[in-house]
């Protein structure tokens, strides 16, 4: 199995930590990882601006870079989405199907096609699971709280492997954090009390940890806690079940 490690722009450039952490834990877990050097943003800033029609050129060289590979795996659900729903080349959209049928967000990628069911690692801390709305309602990561449905979370299964960790029960754990990509640019007033909701949920019930199958949203909170002085820190989940290693 070769997989093509996408890293979608804000981690490469704000958080390489989550990517390597990405990088060392599916080698660990004996995947054949390529990180193809010339990728670039998949689109998705543009589209989520309403200029989706300009996001062409990202497709192609998405395209380019990920043909051929028997997975594409990224640590970040907001990316995946956009990939597995906007994904479109004229001239190329066979290949473009076959990449939206087989590109995959970490997690998914380790509980639904690795079925990984043991993973040693150690993070002794409390920590509360933020599940991002692409994550959880695009990518069906966990279930929707409000649903009348039997619950389940990959994310929590993964964390649960980990020696130590102690998961906290939220209030309301399917809240939005309020970043939004653009959202938080031109609704900066509810984005932030959104935010500051989010994180006063986790640092109520106990968390030391705020962690998420999306940066782009731990980034939102990280600000939110820096400007409170809070003790409470993110992490991307990928460094936690990578931890010890």
């Amino acid at each position: 199995m070769t997989v093509g490690l996408f890293i979608p722009c804000y981690v490469n450039q704000l958080y390489p930590k989550a990517a390597i952490a990405t990088l060392r834990l599916l080698q660990r877990l004996g995947v054949e990882v390529v990180y193809p050097p010339k990728q670039t943003c998949c689109g998705q800033p543009m589209a989520n601006s309403g200029f989706e029609h300009l996001t062409q050129g990202c497709n192609d060289r998405f395209i380019e870079n990920f043909a051929g590979f028997d997975y594409i795996v990224a640590p970040s659900a907001s990316c995946v989405l956009h990939v597995k729903d906007h994904l479109h080349a004229p001239g190329q959209e066979e290949e473009a199907e076959r990449i939206r049928g087989r590109i995959y967000e970490l997690v998914e990628f380790l509980t639904d096609v690795l079925n990984v069911e043991n993973l040693p690692a150690r993070f002794p801390h409390k920590v509360g699971i933020h599940q991002s709305c692409h994550g959880l309602r695009g990518l069906h990561l966990a279930q929707m709280s409000e649903l009348n449905a039997t619950p389940f979370s990959k994310p929590a299964q993964l964390l649960g492997m980990v020696e130590g960790l102690e998961l906290v029960t939220l209030d309301r754990p399917d809240d939005c954090c309020g970043f939004g990509g653009t959202f938080c640019v031109a609704e900066e007033a509810v984005s932030v009390k959104m935010g500051k909701d989010r994180v006063r949920d986790h640092a109520k019930n106990g968390a030391e940890y705020i962690t998420s199958a999306d940066m782009s949203c731990l980034m939102h909170l990280e600000g939110i806690l820096h400007r409170n002085g809070s003790a409470v820190k993110v992490v991307h989940i990928a460094e936690i079940l990578n931890a010890g290693y």
